[in-house]
């Protein structure tokens, strides 16, 4: 007797994956299919949902943008034909640079990154001028400084910005940079600071915080550990040349470290997966975050509200944090005996005669002839740079 075939069950396939270094995902899905006929194969659909799902990068390439546009701005007011003698890439008009003595990375002078909002703690303290902190993080010295910044900012901020979104790393970007600037003016008060450095910085640090709070999502962990963390560690190292703002670099870090434990925490698989499966499916884990996960969302916000707000008191209040910390120098700056870490500001003197200007830097005893009959404070002020550097 031919027993009678039975109907297979319809029901739905879950299927999830962690993040693969290939980026060849498989979500959790939801499926809604109807009894399917004899012999007919249950069908599968898988959709992307909005735990997992690819962001598309606009944020990150708006910024890159923005920092450029701000470099042109500041060659436009920097007129280097009007206000040095002599500049590099004269067909460029007032977009020429100062010369290679003066600025080695192709770009304004100091006084033109001032005027444009470049990191100077006399001016925040003094003058009340506390904006510098944020719009330094968008000023480049030079051709090669922002070529460098925008590359990296490229390869590291869109990868990012299509895994986490614009807003999350808008403010990843942003909050570090100023925590770079503010590391920075507490122990570097004597100089001018600019560039993206800081923020980069935080993006790295959040990277690595965001590796750690989302462990149990990476296949080969150790690997992706040991290769950002040598990352991090040769671009500080690399801050212990002259002229480079290490505490811009570690203060962003440290900054962007912290808050990638609060904007870039994921939610663990089996409750991703539990939700979005049919009634009566059941998974792993009903929690949406692991203890662990909870406890460093926590203390990280606790420490970056706390460490932005006692940094920004003290300088505001005019500390010298290098009093505080006599060996903490040595973190921007080794002197060797190839090059030395002093960085005093640049003071000359200056005489008139006819249409000859003498001018003698202070700190070197360099001097200097040039035929000018009516020079310009600014002008003045770029040889003396030019002289003692």
């Amino acid at each position: 007797m031919a027993t009678k075939e039975k109907d297979p069950p319809s029901g739905a396939q879950i299927r999830a994956n962690s993040r693969q270094a290939n980026g060849n995902v498989i979500h959790p899905v939801d499926i809604e299919t109807q009894k399917p006929q004899v012999s007919t194969p249950t069908p599968v659909v898988y959709k992307e949902i909005k735990h997992f799902k690819k962001w598309f990068p606009w944020l990150i390439p708006c910024f890159v943008l923005a920092n450029i546009i701000m470099f042109v701005i500041t060659m436009y007011v920097n007129n280097c034909p009007k206000n040095s003698v002599s500049c590099i890439a004269t067909f460029l008009g007032r977009f020429s640079f100062q010369p290679f003595k003066e600025n080695p990375l192709l770009g304004p002078s100091s006084i033109a990154l001032q005027k444009m909002g470049a990191l100077d703690v006399g001016k925040v303290i003094d003058q009340d001028q506390g904006w510098r902190l944020i719009t330094c993080n968008w000023l480049h010295g030079g051709v090669f400084h922002i070529l460098a910044n925008m590359l990296s900012l490229l390869v590291i901020g869109i990868r990012l910005e299509q895994e986490f979104g614009f807003v999350r790393i808008g403010l990843l970007y942003v909050i570090s940079g100023f925590g770079g600037s503010l590391l920075s003016a507490l122990f570097l008060q004597s100089n001018i600071s600019v560039g993206a450095s800081g923020a980069l910085f935080g993006l790295l640090g959040g990277m690595l915080s965001e590796l750690i709070t989302n462990w149990t999502m990476y296949d080969n962990k150790i690997a992706a550990f040991v290769t950002l963390v040598v990352i991090v560690a040769v671009n500080l190292a690399m801050g212990i040349l002259p002229h480079v703002d290490n505490f811009a670099h570690i203060g962003g870090f440290a900054t962007g470290f912290l808050l990638g434990f609060v904007f870039l925490i994921r939610p663990q698989l089996g409750w991703v997966t539990q939700r979005y499966a049919p009634p009566g499916y059941s998974a792993s884990s009903s929690h949406k975050f692991k203890m662990y996960q909870c406890v460093l969302w926590i203390v990280s916000l606790i420490l970056v509200i706390v460490g932005l707000t006692v940094g920004l008191v003290m300088l505001l209040r005019g500390v010298d944090a290098n009093d505080s910390c006599s060996w903490c120098h040595y973190l921007s700056c080794v002197p060797t005996s190839k090059w030395s870490c002093k960085t005093e500001p640049a003071y000359c003197l200056s005489s008139q005669v006819g249409s000859q200007l003498n001018v003698t830097c202070s700190s070197n005893g360099k001097s200097g002839v040039y035929m000018l009959s009516n020079p310009s404070t600014t002008e003045i002020q770029g040889l003396c740079t030019e002289l003692c550097s």
